[in-house]
């Protein structure tokens, strides 16, 4: 499909999978950081978060901007303070895929998901996907297919402009990832 895409990587999955990793350099996808681990800011004791967000898959001579993608979304009062001290860019999502909500999964599943997802995504929409569950790479075609008809496409992370969301909007997009 020609996709471009932005992958939040955690430091254990880029020591499990090197060669994955390379792949994806290789191929012009953009690579970011998820975290040192994948745990909670919440759960963190500051000096641990303060890890967490200096973590990056990429060096700190890579003149990219260096975005992270706190665990789950979720911030501690510490997050945005240490990842302005660290120069990262806290970038979140605005279209979730759910793929993490199907154990049990079909072609008709991962269409379904793929056409909600569909029906919250916009222009400059990011997309959240994951890259556990089974039903991901079977509805990554129809995403794909359906951004296409409406004359869209899936580019990196650093190809959109930043927006600002408020804490009303944010506090929405939550409530809309989990199923409100």
């Amino acid at each position: 499909h020609g996709a471009g895409a932005t992958f939040f990587v955690t430091e254990p999955a880029c020591r499990e999978f090197p060669h994955a990793l390379e792949e994806l350099r290789r191929s012009g996808q953009q690579l970011e950081a998820h975290g040192r681990w994948h745990t909670q800011a919440l759960l963190l004791w500051p000096w641990r978060e303060w890890q967490q967000i200096a973590w990056h898959p990429r060096p700190a001579s890579d003149p990219d901007p260096h975005f992270y993608r706190p665990p789950y979304g979720g911030h501690s009062p510490l997050t945005r303070l240490f990842a302005r001290l660290l120069r990262r860019q806290v970038v979140l999502w605005d279209s979730e895929s759910r793929d993490w909500t199907a154990p049990k999964w079909t072609s008709e599943t991962a269409a379904e998901l793929a056409r909600q997802t569909l029906e919250r995504t916009r222009p400059g929409s990011v997309i959240l996907l994951h890259d556990g569950p089974g039903v991901t790479p079977e509805l990554l075609r129809p995403l794909l297919e359906g951004l296409a008809q409406r004359g869209w496409q899936a580019v990196r992370l650093s190809e959109l402009p930043p927006q600002r969301i408020g804490l009303r909007d944010g506090l929405r997009r939550v409530w809309q990832s989990y199923g409100g």
